[in-house]
């Protein structure tokens, strides 16, 4: 395993991150991951070097089981130290553990914050969060209540660094902004949508990223398997998928991933992966944490260990500049 500082800051994490949104989760009826699977999981991660691990508190069905399941297996762990690890959760979504939302149970206010940081460490039998996301901007909250009750969380000692998920890029930048001027603690990491076929469309935030120094750590980094070379194109253009697979249950994948930059840029990964005998996954990988704007550590969410194994095969390849620019180049040539 390779790694790297997270950032700005003095974190040192491995080169992938291994996110946990599928534990507890139920699709149809079927549980994704479930609790022994979780745990053999988290022991593959950590056998493979990662001790970087990504949760939210509404990750499971119900909303906190990832936190708990991943707390149960540290429990378990009396090998591991939890100084070791690097783990991350997140804020602004309904929490419905109790029942039905209340009236303060959502966003970024004081009052929901507050409440929710002690559940999660609570489920993760934990005194701190290495990092803690707002899970998304709050348009009812104004920013400098969000930054400063973040804030007094580092400063208690609940929390190590914090962190932005998606938003727009003049939202990041008003946080930033607020922060320096009323000398708050400030973002450090960023958790976007980015992988090779789905960039430009972050690119000003992304470009707020690279400005400030922020570390980024992509969800979704290999397209919701498109970037594995598991999906075929028809003739209409559309996405041919197998059943049961992510683009066939998400109509948002096709308008994502049906499109010419798209499959010019899976061409141009398939055909780097077999000079260098990898897999399209570990190219696509290799590629987002050799970005050289800022420091890029991809979120990997492997439903078994195979997959975890085949993920982080992508810390052994190399890319010459020619390979990482033709994959590069085909998000530009579509436009």
């Amino acid at each position: 395993m390779e790694y790297t500082t997270l950032g700005d800051t003095g974190t040192t994490v491995s080169r992938l991150c291994y996110g946990t949104w599928r534990f507890g989760r139920e699709t149809g009826g079927v549980v994704e991951t479930d609790r022994e699977e979780a745990h053999e999981l988290l022991d593959a991660a950590w056998d493979h070097g990662i001790n970087f691990i990504d949760t939210a508190n509404v990750y499971g069905d119900p909303d906190g089981t990832s936190e708990e399941w991943i707390g149960d297996w540290l429990e378990a762990r009396d090998d591991i130290d939890r100084e070791d690890l690097v783990i991350a959760s997140k804020v602004y979504f309904p929490f419905n553990g109790w029942g039905e939302p209340g009236p303060n149970d959502s966003g970024l206010g004081r009052k929901h914050i507050r409440a929710q940081i002690e559940g999660t460490l609570d489920r993760l039998g934990t005194d701190y969060l290495d990092l803690y996301y707002i899970h998304r901007w709050d348009e009812e909250t104004p920013i400098e209540e969000t930054m400063s009750v973040l804030s007094d969380l580092v400063r208690e000692g609940k929390v190590n660094h914090l962190g932005a998920s998606t938003m727009a890029a003049w939202q990041l930048a008003k946080a930033l902004w607020t922060s320096d001027v009323e000398g708050l603690e400030r973002f450090d990491v960023t958790q976007p949508m980015v992988n090779a076929a789905h960039y430009d469309v972050v690119g000003d935030y992304l470009d707020v990223c690279a400005d400030q120094d922020l570390a980024v750590c992509p969800y979704s980094p290999l397209g919701g398997g498109f970037l594995t070379g598991k999906y075929e194109q028809a003739e209409d253009g559309s996405v041919e998928a197998p059943d049961g697979s992510r683009a066939s249950l998400d109509d948002l994948f096709e308008d994502r991933y049906a499109t010419d930059r798209a499959w010019d840029v899976l061409e141009a990964v398939e055909s780097v992966a077999s000079e260098v005998d990898a897999t399209p996954a570990q190219v696509s990988l290799r590629w987002l944490m050799d970005q050289d704007r800022f420091t890029c550590t991809p979120i990997v969410g492997a439903r078994t260990a195979d997959q975890l194994a085949e993920n982080v095969g992508a810390v052994e390849i190399e890319l010459s500049d020619e390979q990482f620019e033709r994959i590069d180049a085909a998000r530009n040539e579509s436009e």
